[in-house]
C-alpha cells in the first residue's frame, strides 16, 4: 500500500467506512444554549483551557517500528485501522469547521472552533504515523473530492455523539488492557489513547448539552431514531473490527470480548441523555450480530467473485439481522438532571 492507494480507501463510501457529513447550518446556528448555560460555560472553559495541547507529538516514548519485517496480514489490517481512525477524526473536522465558517452565534461557533481544533490534532498526528509506513491519506483532496452525506442536524447530533462516546470507549479498553499487558503493545500511537479519548469524551459531552437545549430531541418518535442509532453504530463497529482478526489477536483481545466491553462502557454513557439503552445481553443479540458478520462477509465474497444472486441473498440476510436487533426492547431509565460527566475508565 501507498499513499495514492490509502487515500483511495478513505474516499471509498460504503456502510463500514467513515463518511463525511454536511447538514443544515442555519438550524445549528439557530441553537439557544441559556437552558445549559452552567454546564457549557464549565465545558467551554475546559476545552479553551486545552489540556492536550503538548499531547500529540513524537517524543522519547515513540518506539522505532519495524515496518518492513511487521507480519503482512496484521500490517494490512493495522493500516487499514490506521486509515480508517484517521478519516474519521478527518470527517469530524471538516464538519465542524464549515460549521465555524458559516455560523454567526458565538456559542456554537466556538464550540465547533475548538472540536475542529481537536480531531484536526488527531487526524494529523495518525497520518504522520502513516508515513512511517510509506502511506499517507491525503486530506487536502478527501476534503474536495470525498462524497458529503447530508444529515439533519438531530441526526448529527444522534450520530456523532454515539460516534465520539464510543470512540472514547473503544480507545480507552484498549489502552487499560494494555496497561495490563504491554508486551501486545506493538504500535507505540497506542500510548496516546488516554488524553486522546479524554478528547472524544469532552466533545460527546458537548453533543449532550447540545440535544439537551430541546427535550424533544430525546423523547417521543424520537426515542425511536436513537434506537437506529444505537443499532446502527454498535453493529457497524462489531462488524468492522470482526474484519480485522490479525489486528486483534496482536493486540491479545478477543473481539467478541472486546465489543462486549465497548457497548457496556457506552450504554452506561450515554444514559447521561438517552432515555434508553439496548439490551445487549438478550439471547437474540449476540445471535443477530453473528448473523450480521458472516452476512457481511459473504456478501463481500459475493461482490468479489461477480455472483449477483449469492450478493442478493447476503443484502437480505444482512437486514434480516438488523430487523432482528432492533426489534430486541429497549431497556428504559429516567435521564439523570446532571448532564456533565467525567471520564470514569
Amino acid at each position: 500500500m501507498d499513499s495514492e492507494s490509502a487515500t483511495e480507501v478513505a474516499m471509498q463510501n460504503t456502510l463500514l467506512t467513515p463518511r463525511f457529513y454536511t447538514t443544515d447550518f442555519d438550524e445549528l446556528d439557530a441553537i439557544d444554549v441559556s437552558s445549559v448555560r452552567e454546564d457549557w460555560d464549565k465545558l467551554i472553559a475546559q476545552m479553551v483551557s486545552d489540556p492536550n495541547k503538548g499531547h500529540f507529538k513524537k517524543n522519547e516514548d515513540w518506539d522505532h517500528v519495524d515496518w518492513e519485517n511487521m507480519e503482512p496480514t496484521l500490517k494490512k489490517e493495522f493500516l487499514d485501522f490506521l486509515i480508517s481512525s484517521c478519516t474519521a477524526e478527518f470527517s469530524g473536522c471538516v464538519l465542524y469547521k464549515e460549521m465555524k465558517r458559516r455560523g454567526n452565534n458565538k456559542d456554537i461557533t466556538q464550540l465547533f472552533q475548538l472540536m475542529a481544533r481537536d480531531e484536526a490534532r488527531h487526524a494529523g498526528f495518525i497520518n504522520d504515523a502513516l508515513r512511517e509506513a510509506g502511506v499517507a491519506v491525503n486530506l487536502g483532496f478527501l476534503t474536495q473530492k470525498k462524497k458529503y452525506t447530508y444529515f439533519r442536524p438531530k441526526f448529527i447530533y444522534y450520530a456523532t455523539y454515539l460516534s465520539e462516546k464510543i470512540g472514547y470507549a473503544r480507545y480507552i479498553t484498549i489502552f487499560r488492557h494494555l496497561e495490563k499487558h504491554p508486551e501486545h503493545r506493538f504500535h507505540p500511537i497506542f500510548k496516546w489513547f488516554e488524553e486522546w479519548c479524554n478528547d472524544e469524551f469532552s466533545h460527546g459531552e458537548a453533543f449532550a448539552l447540545l440535544m439537551k437545549t430541546d427535550p424533544k430531541l430525546t423523547s417521543g418518535k424520537n426515542v425511536l431514531w436513537i434506537k437506529f442509532f444505537l443499532t446502527a453504530v454498535y453493529s457497524t463497529m462489531y462488524v468492522r473490527d470482526h474484519q480485522r482478526p490479525a489486528f486483534h489477536k496482536a493486540l491479545g483481545v478477543d473481539p467478541d470480548w472486546y465489543a462486549h466491553e465497548v457497548f457496556t462502557k457506552t450504554s452506561e454513557l450515554t444514559k447521561q441523555i438517552y432515555p434508553i439503552t439496548l439490551d445487549i445481553e438478550h439471547p437474540r443479540w449476540q445471535r443477530g450480530l453473528e448473523k450480521m458478520q458472516k452476512a457481511n462477509a459473504d456478501l463481500a465474497e459475493a461482490t468479489q467473485n461477480g455472483k449477483f444472486f449469492a450478493k442478493i441473498g447476503a443484502q437480505a440476510r444482512a437486514v434480516s439481522a438488523f430487523i432482528s436487533l432492533i426489534t430486541i426492547p429497549a431497556k428504559k431509565h429516567k435521564v439523570p438532571t446532571e448532564t456533565l460527566m467525567r471520564p470514569a475508565y
